[in-house]
């Protein structure tokens, strides 16, 4: 099966099978197409690339994400690299700017696939008889575990705390999308305080329901004073086609922020009288 991709990033295949924008002139045989479309801003370009590979192949599909698919069973390399694996869809919160309620429903729990980089949406919103299972999956792994898809604070327990310890960890990302999600990180890093700045991350999220400038830099500089390493991120509405054109400020203040260069660069700096 080829798959089509709007554009390339870290996570796209690379296989034989796997491509980049327009049809190529050297062609594989007439065989099903998938495109897949994650953002809701790449829907116009997904669905030029529909019509462009419609011309040379009889079965072209269209969805993802962005087309509010709410995901099966996962299938590694797939739709995303080898070596990322999802062993559960859904999540048992209802965040006003997280789509995935609304796409992927409450949790489901998939057999579990080896992989070293784990995506699920929450985690350990999963059983405890899963999320056991999962971290023996991450034993036998021989590169660094790295929690793309996030560990939500809110839930994280002594624990989980053990589970993160008894395997070979390379990033641990949590989350601070709004002021109240500072205590649960200051949580986190009680219960984890082996564990080095470089390895515990955080997803934080600024601008959303008109958060001031300063605002969002007193809490990025929050997260990284817990020991965390933040990266930024500029809110983005759910349905929204074409990303907010953000003001000069902001956009500075994300790329300081999600870089450790440049978060270390501003916590040396002075502030000013």
């Amino acid at each position: 099966m080829i798959r089509v991709f709007p554009r390339k990033t870290k996570w796209t295949p690379t296989d034989k099978l796997a491509f980049i924008g327009d049809p190529p002139m050297f062609r594989p045989p007439d065989q099903l197409v998938k495109i897949s479309c994650t953002f809701t801003w790449d829907i116009n370009e997904c669905e030029r690339l529909y019509r462009g590979w419609s011309d040379f192949y009889s079965d072209v599909e269209l969805g993802g994400p962005a087309f509010d698919d709410p995901g099966a069973e996962f299938t590694p390399g797939q739709f995303i690299k080898d070596g990322v694996t999802i062993t559960s869809r859904g999540c048992v919160k209802d965040c006003e700017w997280c789509m995935v309620p609304e796409r992927e429903g409450q949790i489901r729990e998939y057999p579990i696939l080896p992989g070293h980089n784990i995506n699920d949406n929450n985690l350990l919103a999963c059983s405890d008889k899963h999320v056991s299972a999962v971290f023996d999956m991450l034993r036998c792994q021989k590169k660094a575990i790295v929690f793309s898809g996030g560990l939500d604070a809110e839930l994280f327990t002594g624990w989980h705390a053990e589970l993160l310890m008894s395997i070979n960890l390379g990033e641990a990302w949590f989350a601070c999308d709004y002021p109240g999600a500072i205590k649960y990180l200051e949580k986190v890093a009680l219960l984890v305080p082996e564990i080095k700045p470089r390895k515990r991350r955080a997803y934080v999220m600024i601008g959303f329901k008109g958060e001031s400038l300063k605002n969002a830099e007193s809490r990025l500089k929050a997260v990284y004073n817990m020991g965390f390493w933040p990266y930024a991120m500029l809110y983005r509405k759910k349905d929204e086609m074409k990303p907010k054109r953000w003001p000069k400020e902001w956009k500075k203040l994300q790329r300081t922020w999600c870089r450790p260069g440049g978060f270390k660069s501003a916590m040396k700096k002075k502030p000013n009288n």
